[in-house]
C-alpha cells in the first residue's frame, strides 16, 4: 500500500478509538450501488479485500486503513440540455406558447429522473490512513472534495471528527521560491527538477517546469523578474520525491527502491504480510518526513486543543 498522492489533515482534539469501536461506526454506513433514481451514493468498502463481509478497517499496530467507495450515475450535461431543448420546443409550438424558466427547470428535473436509471455509473475509492495516536490523517488523493468526501463521511458515522488541513506559519511559495532561488532547499530535502512558476498580479499566468536544472540563469531570471514557485519537486533523503503544492498536498509521491524491497523483506512471501510492511513503511517514512518538511517550510500552525 503505496500512497501515489497525499493530502494530511491535523486532529484538533485527540481521538481514541478501538478498531472494533470504528468498524461498528463504519457498518452503519457501507458502500452501495445507487437505486434506479439516485443519483450518487457513499459508503465504505473493505481497503483490502472484495469479500462482502470483509471487515471495513485494516488495523496495522497503530494504524487504521479505510476506503470510501463513491458511485455516481453519469449524465452527460449536453444530452439534459438537449433533451430540455427538444421538449422545451414541442410544447411551444404545440400549445402556442412561451416556457419560462421554472418550468423549464421542472421539465430538466423530469427528464434526468427519467435517464436516470439508463445512466453508467462511476466508481471512485478514497484510501485513508487514521494514525489518532499522533493525531494525523493521511488521504491518498490529490483532490480537496475527495478528502472532504472521505472526512465528513467519517465524521457522519463517528459523531465528530474535529480535524483541519495541516497548515505552516509561512506562505509556502515564499519557502520554494527562495529554495530555487538559492538552489539549496533544507537538510535532508533536494531540489529536483520541476516547478511551477506564477506571476503575482492579477491577470498573471503560469509557467510549469519540467526536467529541467532549476538552478539554470533562465529559472533565477523569472524568479527575480518577480514569479513566485507555487509547486515545486523534492527529495527527502533516498526515501521518497514527490511534487508538493502551495496547499502542502503532495502528489506524484515515489517511495524509492530501497523502500519497496524492504517491504517485501519485511512481509516475507505473504502477499497480505508485504502489504501490511509497506503500509508500516509508508506511515512511519511520512511520520518521519513531515515534521522535518512543516519545520522547513516555517512551522505548522497547531490547531487549539493539541
Amino acid at each position: 500500500m503505496w500512497f501515489k498522492n497525499l493530502l494530511v489533515y491535523r486532529l484538533t482534539q485527540p481521538l481514541e478509538l478501538t478498531q472494533e469501536a470504528l468498524e461498528t461506526a463504519l457498518q452503519s454506513k457501507p458502500a452501495r450501488l445507487p437505486e434506479s433514481q439516485v443519483l450518487s451514493t457513499v459508503g465504505f468498502m473493505s481497503p483490502t479485500s472484495k469479500a462482502p463481509d470483509a471487515p471495513l478497517v485494516h488495523q496495522v499496530q497503530n494504524i487504521f486503513l479505510v476506503a470510501l467507495r463513491t458511485y455516481e450515475r453519469i449524465l452527460p450535461g449536453s444530452v439534459v440540455k438537449d433533451a430540455v431543448t427538444e421538449k422545451v420546443d414541442e410544447i411551444e409550438a404545440e400549445q402556442l406558447r412561451k416556457v419560462y424558466k421554472k418550468e423549464r427547470d421542472q421539465i430538466k428535473d423530469e427528464i434526468i429522473q427519467s435517464f436516470l436509471p439508463r445512466a453508467f455509473i462511476k466508481k471512485a475509492t478514497t484510501f485513508a490512513a487514521l494514525d489518532f495516536a499522533n493525531n494525523v490523517i493521511y488521504v491518498n488523493t490529490s483532490s480537496a472534495g475527495a478528502a472532504e468526501n472521505l472526512l465528513s463521511t467519517l465524521r457522519e458515522v463517528l459523531g465528530t471528527l474535529p480535524v483541519r488541513p495541516v497548515t505552516v506559519k509561512i506562505a509556502p511559495t515564499a519557502t520554494f521560491t527562495d529554495w530555487v532561488r538559492t538552489a539549496k532547499a533544507a537538510d535532508d530535502f533536494y531540489v529536483l527538477d520541476n516547478c511551477k512558476l506564477s506571476d503575482t498580479h492579477e491577470d498573471g499566468g503560469e509557467i510549469m517546469v519540467k526536467k529541467q536544472d532549476l538552478t539554470g540563469d533562465d529559472i533565477k531570471n523569472l524568479v527575480a523578474s518577480g514569479k513566485v514557485v507555487t509547486q515545486l519537486s523534492l527529495a527527502y533523503k533516498d526515501k521518497m520525491s514527490f511534487s508538493i503544492t502551495e496547499k502542502l498536498g503532495l502528489q506524484r509521491i515515489r517511495f524509492e527502491d530501497l523502500l519497496q524491497e524492504q517491504a517485501v523483506q519485511d512481509g516475507g512471501e505473504d502477499a497480505s504480510g508485504q502489504f501490511d510492511a509497506s503500509l508500516l513503511l509508508l506511515t512511519s517514512t511520512l511520520g518521519e518526513m513531515l515534521p522535518s518538511l512543516l519545520s522547513a517550510l516555517g512551522g505548522e500552525e497547531t490547531p487549539q486543543g493539541i
